[in-house]
């Protein structure tokens, strides 16, 4: 090649100001974020929203807790965030909502006003957690397919039976499924998506940082053959997202503030390796057109 050559292939790759067109991000949804009581001091909203737009985040969900500060933070950026409204007002309710009989009448109030597009995160754990057919679970689960609203669940157990009951109990509901079952191996998530098509799974926190003993990646940042198998097997129904909590050993600590949206890029960033290395077309479904489809968005702009 010529060095004129060179130079102009140099300067059709290049923006105004030098940025090369290749290292522009691509647009993404961000499915799991959390904007919490404990972060808003190190991190204001007016930051997180920002945060979201520098990395180029097209669709964000956000459970804020107390479940108002999600619509804060979308008032800023209404076009990228959608709130869904959360059970939890302070930071231990995570291990108590279940066994709250006011839950369901404060969902019910909150999606009727309209502000809030789904119902999440629900945590269900063992140890802390009923049956999932008793009132409040079944009732918020209930709320979910009458307001056509995602219900995101993160359950932990060394099982899926609990999630297969619930999930195929209640058919007519769209589960966001967090963390992919958290601990769980592939074989165990298949069996969820064959039996329940109205289950999407979401990869937040299968990362090298938190459930470190069930990775979904190897040393160098490609997918372990079995789940990318999985993935592929199921390619209209796995989404990512950021879960920015931090430190997660130290949960709602009283001593120290969450500073998760500070981890933010190397979160999301990622997802966003893993990604990069599928083809393009399975690659923008898993960035960003499952999750708008099961928020029923259309496309806001060029992919």
């Amino acid at each position: 090649m010529t060095p004129f050559r060179s130079l102009a292939l140099l300067a059709a790759l290049l923006l105004p100001g030098g940025h090369s067109l290749a290292a522009e991000p691509r647009p993404m949804a961000d499915i799991h974020i959390h904007y919490k009581w404990n972060q808003k001091d190190t991190t204001p909203a007016r930051t997180a929203a920002d945060i979201l737009a520098k990395h180029h985040i097209e669709l964000a969900v956000v459970i804020g807790t107390p479940p108002a500060l999600a619509l804060e933070l979308a008032q800023l950026a209404p076009q990228r965030i959608i709130p869904i409204w959360s059970p939890y007002r302070d930071s231990g309710e995570w291990s108590r909502w279940a066994f709250d009989k006011e839950v369901p009448q404060r969902a019910r109030e909150a999606l009727a006003g309209g502000r809030y597009h789904g119902i999440g995160e629900l945590h269900l754990i063992g140890g802390f957690t009923p049956d999932w057919d008793t009132p409040v679970i079944r009732t918020l689960l209930e709320l979910g397919a009458e307001f056509e609203v995602p219900v995101m669940l993160h359950t932990e157990f060394s099982r899926n039976d609990y999630l297969l009951g619930l999930c195929q109990a209640h058919p007519q509901t769209r589960i966001l499924w967090a963390h992919a079952g958290a601990i769980l191996e592939p074989a165990a998530v298949d069996a969820v998506l064959a039996a329940c098509p109205n289950v999407w799974a979401e990869l937040s926190a299968r990362d090298p940082w938190r459930y470190v003993r069930h990775p979904i990646t190897a040393a160098d940042g490609a997918l372990l053959p079995e789940w990318e198998a999985l993935i592929r097997r199921y390619p209209d129904r796995f989404m990512v997202g950021s879960d920015p909590v931090w430190p997660v050993e130290q949960l709602d600590g009283w001593d120290r503030d969450d500073t998760g949206w500070e981890e933010y890029g190397r979160f999301i960033d990622f997802h966003r390796g893993w990604i990069g290395r599928l083809d393009p077309a399975l690659g923008q479904k898993l960035r960003l057109d499952n999750a708008r489809r099961l928020f029923d968005m259309h496309s806001t702009g060029d992919d």
